[in-house]
């Protein structure tokens, strides 16, 4: 067993539709960026694999995958207690992500029509990718008889701006570890399939597919730009958004234990495997990778998980304001330390292995 928070009582806008989660440093964020920078950039120096890529989302393998069948259309009442308040949370944890790509998506589909006609059809092909997941998803919560209010989510939340190199950076890693998420979840489900309690797991398999051709998509577009992957200010930013993007992977999975044990997954191996295999596959796109065999590497990750629990709890006890201020210092400077110390750990070139890299 793993400590893991309690997942909380859904609470509600209205009958039947959930109020979505409080805004924190692990909720997934809605983005937005400079447009113009990205319509005005120079892709001709990967133009043959970014067009190739097009040609796969143009096709839409996908297009009939994502299909209701009987298998739904029962009552899901039997999911009870904590296995269906954590299946609710990571529905809508899901969920968000997906809405919060289609977002981003779209407004860069519309926003590069005219000066970047390319990049904008690859835009609004996985903008329809993941309005497709982000909707499936929601009907999946409806069977829990609850749903997100998308149009309620759109206009309420916070959206964070990020430069389109960050926004580069941040999407192709969070399309790549959504695809060893959803693969490891798939092949877990194929050997022990009694733990397979509802049929979105079924989905799995095509459903990463999606994800890894947006993936796809973003290391083509990465390595047109040389300032992204060949200076040495590129490499100190591959180092930052690699070990924040691990370091929130393994908080959330750790502080969502409860869902992964439900499904007979050992959060611990899971949350190593995925980073381990993302990070394999960043050495594709970016000049260096983080080098995860480092004896520390993974004790000091699951030490800011610790904290980031310890915050959790400090944040749900019934103490003064000022004291929880004061409490929280410790966890949060314990936090810093370990990414500190994560991130001077020395790093793995990949530029120097190109060819060779699979």
């Amino acid at each position: 067993m793993v400590d893991s928070v309690a997942t909380p009582e859904p609470q509600l806008l209205k009958p039947g539709v959930k109020a979505p989660v409080a805004e924190t440093l692990l909720t997934p964020r809605f983005y937005t960026t400079d447009f113009d920078a990205v319509a005005k950039l120079d892709i001709s120096a990967n133009e043959a694999e970014i067009r190739a890529i097009v040609d796969e989302l143009r096709a839409d393998y996908n297009r009939h995958h994502f299909v209701r069948d009987d298998e739904f259309k029962q009552s899901w009442d039997h999911i009870t207690g904590e296995k269906r308040r954590a299946f609710i949370d990571f529905l809508e944890r899901s969920c968000t992500s997906e809405f919060s790509g289609f977002l981003l998506f779209k407004e860069l589909s519309r926003r590069l029509k005219k000066n970047n006609p390319l990049l904008s059809e690859a835009f609004e092909y996985m903008a329809r990718d993941e309005a497709r997941h982000a909707g499936f998803l929601n009907k999946s919560m409806a069977d829990l008889k609850l749903s997100l209010d998308l149009n309620f989510l759109t206009k309420s939340r916070t959206y964070t701006f990020f430069p389109p190199e960050w926004i580069i950076y941040t999407v192709y890693l969070s399309e790549k570890i959504g695809y060893w998420r959803y693969i490891l979840v798939n092949q877990h489900m194929q050997e022990y399939p009694e733990y397979q309690f509802y049929p979105l797991f079924r989905k799995f398999e095509s459903w990463c597919q999606d994800e890894n051709r947006h993936g796809d998509f973003f290391k083509a577009l990465l390595r047109s730009q040389t300032k992204l992957w060949k200076s040495w200010q590129a490499k100190l930013w591959v180092r930052f958004f690699l070990l924040t993007v691990f370091a929130t992977h393994t908080m959330t999975v750790f502080e969502r234990a409860s869902f992964y044990e439900a499904i007979g997954i050992h959060p611990r191996k899971y949350n190593n495997r995925v980073i381990q295999e993302t990070n394999n596959t960043s050495a594709r796109a970016f000049p260096l990778i983080l080098n995860t065999n480092h004896p520390e590497f993974f004790w000091r990750l699951e030490q800011c998980s610790e904290n980031n629990l310890k915050i959790a709890a400090i944040n749900k006890s019934n103490q003064p304001s000022l004291v929880k201020f004061f409490q929280r210092i410790p966890p949060i400077i314990a936090i810093a330390w370990n990414m500190l110390q994560l991130y001077l750990i020395k790093p793995i070139d990949t530029e120097t292995t190109r060819g060779t890299v699979l």
